[in-house]
């Protein structure tokens, strides 16, 4: 399974996030009484937006953290009735019953290894006809924070899956998706240096470094890598998903 996150510390950050689900919600076209999954939904921030798009549908939540669907039943506890809540890894048969209408996505992907997989189970679970929309880290992403983590640890780091967009058709194709339409799209997040910066850093993208580190080396090293970037800027390349299951 994934890995657990800091589900309350995540939801206080100022978050570019909120930007990529209003941008990947305009893009997802609804009558409204569809049954979407939000796949990698986290705190439900997403789902949030999804659900008032649908008066009359519903969604499956599903993410791999425990403690971020503990934060999403809190976030949508007067709309749980409509809200299917799934833990479970996205690579692997999805359990819930039926099929859904769509598919939802914001910065999820880029944590799953194994696109290919990823992507053949969402394709089991759709409906013909059914739209993938999706956005997540790709090909260049956060480039200038992974050379930075790297002058600190000696290695660089290989948490993520940044595709990018040729091997990305490839894969969509292969899980049986049509009318596929992929870009990248450069979008930095600047932030305030110091604290902001470093919470950012720890909770959002350095997790996976620190869940390895004493307690005692963790802050430093934020600390470290927050230091070697030229600006308090976060480098973020956006892999953006339109498809159609055949």
């Amino acid at each position: 399974m994934p890995r657990e996150w800091d589900a309350k510390t995540y939801d206080s950050l100022p978050l570019p996030h909120l930007n990529w689900g209003r941008r990947t919600l305009a893009r997802l076209p609804l009558k409204g009484d569809e049954r979407v999954l939000d796949a990698g939904c986290g705190t439900g921030r997403d789902t949030e937006g999804l659900l008032d798009l649908l008066p009359d549908g519903r969604v499956v939540a599903v993410d791999g953290s425990a403690r971020m669907l503990e934060q999403l039943r809190a976030r949508l506890a007067g709309r749980l009735d409509r809200v299917e809540v799934v833990h479970a890894d996205l690579t692997e048969p999805l359990p819930f019953e039926g099929e859904v209408d769509a598919v939802f996505s914001v910065a999820a992907f880029h944590w799953i290894d194994d696109h290919a997989a990823l992507f053949a189970a969402l394709a089991e679970r759709m409906r013909p006809g059914a739209r993938l929309v999706t956005e997540c880290g790709g090909r260049g992403n956060i480039a200038t924070v992974n050379a930075a983590v790297a002058e600190v640890r000696g290695e660089a780091p290989g948490t993520w899956e940044f595709a990018g967009t040729e091997d990305t058709r490839a894969r969509l194709a292969a899980a049986g998706f049509t009318d596929i339409e992929v870009r990248l799209r450069p979008d930095p997040a600047r932030f305030e240096p110091g604290e902001q910066l470093e919470a950012f850093l720890a909770t959002v993208i350095l997790g996976a470094h620190l869940d390895t580190m004493p307690e005692a080396d963790r802050e430093p090293f934020v600390t470290a890598v927050a230091g070697r970037l030229a600006e308090p800027v976060v480098d973020y390349t956006r892999l953006e998903i339109s498809a159609v299951r055949a």
